[in-house]
Order: C-alpha cells, then structure tokens, then sequence
C-alpha cells in the first residue's frame, strides 16, 4: 500500500469515528465565527473542556465581537479571564484584538501563516482558526493530536525534542485528508481528549487499534516518552494584607512578569507595614502571620510569606492608580491570582458568596 493510501484510510477512520463518537455540542463547534473559535483555542491551551465552558460563555456575553474587546480596558479582560490561569493569554488575546481591528480591518486572514503572526497565535492555533472557520487544510498539533500521532506511530522524540517535533509536524501534514478537514481535525483532538488519554487509554474504543504500533508493542504507557525534566527552581516573597475586615489593599502588579496586570496582595517587607498603613490613611491595629501559600509555575515554584495587618481606616488618602481598596464581596469577581483569591474569600463572612473561579 502506498503512503497515499495508507494515510487516506488512517484519515478515513478518523473521520467516519467523529462523526459518530466524536463530539459536536460544545459551544464553539456551533459557529464559524473566526472571533469565537480563536477564542475558544485560546482558552483550551493547557486547560480542560469542562473549565474553559463557562469562562467562554461569559466572555463571549462580556465581549460579543473582536471590536468589544479590542476596546475594552485590559482591566476589564483581565477580569473576565479571573480563575483560569496562564494571564499571558488574556493579555496577548486583547493586544491581538487591537492589533486586528487596528491593521486588518476586524477580519481574520484565513492563511494559517498569516495567522500565526499574530500576538499569541502560535502554529497549531494558527491552523485550528484555518479550519473550523474557514475550511483551509492544516494540520493541528496540540497536545492530544501528538498524543495520538506518538502512540500509533510508535514516535519517540524524547531524545531529540527538535527533531522529533520536524518529524511529528511532517506527519501531521502527511496525513491531512483531501476532504472533511473539519471532522478530521476535530476527530483527532476528540481522540486524544477521550480515548487515547494520558493514563489507561482505551484501547477497545479507539477506531486506529489496528494501526496502532504502540499498542502491537504493548508500550501505550512509555509514549509519547517525556524528556527528563530538571527541577523547579524555589522562589520566596513576601506579601502583606491590609484589612479593615470589609475591604483589603491590592496593588495593580506590573503589566510583564508573573500575574502581569493583576490586582494582588503588595509586596512590602515586614517593617514597612506601618508606613503602609500611613501611607493610606489607616491606623495599624494588630498583625498576625498566616500561613504561607505555596504555587506552581510552569518554571518554578513560589512560597508567598503572608503578614496580615488589621488597621482602622482613618481617612481615604489619595491613592496612586496602581492600587485599590477591594471590598470583600467583590473578591470571586476581581481580576486576582488565584491562589490570593482564595485567601481573600476566606477572610469573607459566611453566606458572602463562592467562588466563581477554577
């Protein structure tokens, strides 16, 4: 058989299986609109289905069009976005709105190249946009299409990560189906999403067990192989809450770095609390230690020290914008670090509400 007709019947299984068992009621499947499907790619890089729902329908009533967002402060975006994580996506997603409406009209080229040019839009998003709003033949390579290409193809590139990524991209492309791009492409995302998962793959359902390498050699579990890690390296900070029990003090974090943009706790050492304190017109009361708060970054990992200073608010002093009295009540709705949510919700009375984040 040649390679033509070996990769038309792998596309041809691919595409009779979505059809059938693949999935076809999540709420960007249900328009074409180059806008809501970028959005949507967005939102699932690094981040479940079942999450990224309801964060997609109530951006999508927030910012109904390209030119919403475009126009919308980064505050505002940045809110909307709360709870899910990995902020650099919500600041790329608005700095590639006003770059589209700005330079292109508020139309999305349907060229996956010319896509990918843009703030944020990596290759494989690029060619997912391609795909399910205009129809282009591309090849999509996240991380469940890798998945999938490693196991059957019995693919190792863990040894050479470059290289092996040439050659899982050159595979993709091989085997992109003449037609039915569409329920190809998301025939093998809900593949690797539902069958050919991470841990205990099931094998039984999946529609290429009979093309499958991995399984012939009973190594589903050793692939894709993962290149050794190193380990996290360790960072320490330290952070102070300023409370008068309704509200507490946030500063606006710098637009680069990590929780760029964000509202969160200062970064004030422990002798400096009463001139905080001063400085905002509040009179310190008491201070307690609470327990350190431990969070994990794709690059390192963070220990926050937290000193909790209760003051009295004397009088509202002039505040440069950077920071913000935020009351209590409004803590689930702020644009905040997640794990600063979480302590600032349970300084909250019972019945205040929960936590509308991930």
């Amino acid at each position: 058989m040649s390679a033509a007709a070996a990769a038309a019947g792998f596309a041809a299984r691919v595409v009779a299986w979505q059809k059938t068992n693949g999935r076809h009621a999540l709420p960007w499947q249900q328009t074409r609109d180059p806008y809501h499907v970028w959005l949507s790619e967005i939102m699932l890089q690094q981040t479940q289905v079942c999450a990224v729902i309801p964060y997609y329908q109530r951006f999508c009533a927030r910012f109904p069009t390209i030119e919403a967002l475009a126009a919308a402060p980064l505050t505002r975006v940045l809110e909307a976005w709360a709870g899910l994580g990995y902020y650099a996506r919500a600041r790329n997603l608005h700095l590639c709105a006003q770059t589209i409406v700005g330079l292109h009209g508020g139309q999305f080229a349907s060229d996956p190249q010319i896509i990918a040019r843009l703030p944020g839009i990596g290759r494989s998003t690029a060619a997912a946009i391609s795909v399910f709003a205009f129809g282009r033949r591309a090849a999509i390579l996240d991380a469940n299409v890798r998945r999938v290409l490693a196991r059957c193809f019995a693919l190792d590139d863990s040894t050479s990560p470059a290289a092996g990524r040439r050659r899982m991209w050159a595979l993709a492309e091989a085997l992109l189906p003449a037609t039915d791009i569409e329920a190809y492409s998301q025939g093998m995302m809900d593949l690797g999403a539902t069958v050919c998962v991470h841990r205990h793959p099931a094998c039984d359902r999946c529609p290429l067990a009979s093309l499958c390498s991995a399984r012939q050699q009973g190594r589903q579990a050793e692939l894709p192989g993962r290149v050794a890690k190193k380990p996290l390296p360790e960072r320490r900070e330290s952070v102070i809450m300023l409370t008068d029990g309704r509200r507490v003090l946030l500063e606006r974090r710098p637009a680069s770095g990590i929780w760029g943009g964000l509202l969160s706790l200062p970064e004030v050492a422990a002798g400096s609390v009463e001139a905080l304190a001063q400085r905002h017109g509040c009179r310190l009361l008491a201070t307690i230690e609470l327990p350190a708060i431990n969070h994990r970054f794709t690059h390192f990992r963070l220990t926050l020290s937290v000193l909790r200073a209760d003051v009295h608010l004397v009088a509202h002093a002039a505040c440069e914008d950077r920071w913000h009295w935020l009351p209590l009540e409004q803590t689930a709705e702020a644009a905040l670090p997640t794990p600063i949510r979480r302590l600032l919700l349970s300084l909250r009375p019972t019945g205040a509400g929960t936590d509308s984040g991930r």
